[in-house]
């Protein structure tokens, strides 16, 4: 089925230009320059490129007979020059597959070049059950939506997940709410079932990418925070790219420990971690009574029909994150903090409560221009980021040699 809501066209990055002359590394520059809108006629791909003019029509000729770019259109030029051909990307240049795992969903997709969502659903599953089980669930769902779509190589795979990952070695690292994860060779076990490149990364770093990219470019630096069944970060730099750190953890904000927190121990091991005194799942296990236990989703609903008892739990987390976010925004100085999770969209309590901390305890540089604000993309923020991985992996200059 197609998303509920289309997403909006996404921004992709200009490449950084080289002086190579690698036949790779050109069609590369040039696909990217088109996918990004820098450059969309082989006119303006010569300036901007600094190759030869025949380098560039014979490059951009390649890309065109081999499905990668598609004429679209005219542009205008100066003078009485006749129109210049338009350039974009074509659908027919092959298949990119989409995972956003949460802790108890997954979104799945298929896109192709152009950004155009061929087939998604929403499966039920829980990282509980272990790798085997969930990537089972998550496969036999991509191989149903790529029977429904147009035939089609796969060029790209990227999966997201609630956890510290290593993209490097394609594996998770220790994640806390993931038991039977730790080193399991995910990237590894989906190339050889889809024999293509896989990128793995963290959830919440799809969030954060999918929205930077699909708001205007001076919303960056960007800081997302998810508040669900945990709490993470993702962050985006000024130049839209996801900032990993030397190892893959900027932005596992869940286990900061927050001052006046109360004394609960995280899964983590360590007490008063954001994530297990301001989550959903903290939420949920206050507003069980007894043997009675609420979960995660009978949160979202008592949020959504405004119960007292839930709005005040979330009043009350509210104002720990928004502590923790007042630190990260004097850290970081982003232009713009993002919430999203399941308890953002159910209800603006949240965003209100940690506006009226940040605001009051961050100094007046750091937020003089500040945007705070839900989601724009919702749910479906993880699914961008990855489509904007997919797509950008799929046109790199190792990989677009597939594709021709």
């Amino acid at each position: 089925m197609p998303l509920p809501s289309p997403l909006p066209p996404l921004r992709l990055t200009a490449p950084a230009l080289s002086g190579r002359t690698d036949p790779a590394v050109t069609l590369s520059t040039v696909a990217r320059l088109v996918a990004s809108g820098t450059a969309v006629s082989k006119a303006d791909l010569v300036p901007v490129t600094g190759l030869a003019r025949t380098t560039v029509s014979a490059a951009v000729d390649e890309l065109v007979s081999r499905g990668v770019l598609r004429p679209d259109g005219t542009r205008p030029t100066p003078g009485r020059g006749r129109p210049a051909d338009r350039l974009s990307l074509s659908p027919r240049g092959g298949h990119v597959l989409l995972a956003d795992v949460g802790a108890t969903g997954a979104h799945l997709a298929v896109v192709d070049l152009s950004q155009q969502v061929l087939g998604h659903t929403h499966v039920d599953v829980d990282v509980k059950d272990g790798p085997e089980v969930v990537l089972a669930a998550v496969v036999d769902s991509l191989a149903t939506l790529r029977a429904g779509a147009p035939v089609a190589p796969v060029r790209a795979v990227v999966i997201g997940l609630p956890g510290p990952v290593d993209g490097q070695l394609g594996t998770p690292v220790r994640p806390p709410i993931m038991p039977g994860w730790h080193a399991y060779p995910v990237s590894a076990r989906l190339r050889e079932i889809f024999d293509c490149p896989v990128i793995l990364e963290n959830d919440v770093n799809l969030r954060a990418l999918g929205e930077a990219r699909a708001l205007p470019d001076d919303q960056a630096p960007l800081l997302f925070v998810k508040v669900g069944t945990g709490i993470g970060g993702g962050l985006i730099t000024r130049e839209g790219a996801l900032h990993h750190g030397a190892d893959g953890a900027a932005g596992d904000i869940g286990h900061i420990r927050v001052r006046g927190a109360p004394d609960v121990v995280c899964i983590c091991g360590n007490v008063g971690c954001i994530e297990a005194v301001a989550s959903a799942d903290a939420i949920a296990r206050r507003l069980g009574t007894g043997a009675d236990t609420v979960t995660v989703a009978e949160v979202r609903a008592r949020i959504g029909r405004a119960d007292p008892a839930a709005l005040a739990l979330v009043r009350e987390a509210a104002g720990l994150i928004g502590e923790v976010v007042a630190t990260l925004v004097h850290f970081y100085n982003p232009a713009r903090v993002t919430l999203g999770g399941s308890v953002t969209a159910a209800s603006d309590e949240l965003l209100a409560g940690v506006r009226s901390v940040v605001y009051q305890r961050a100094l007046p540089l750091a937020t003089r221009n500040l945007v705070l604000a839900n989601s724009v993309l919702g749910e479906y923020a993880g699914v961008a980021g990855a489509m904007v991985l997919g797509i950008e992996q799929a046109l790199s200059a190792s990989d677009i040699g597939g594709l021709l």
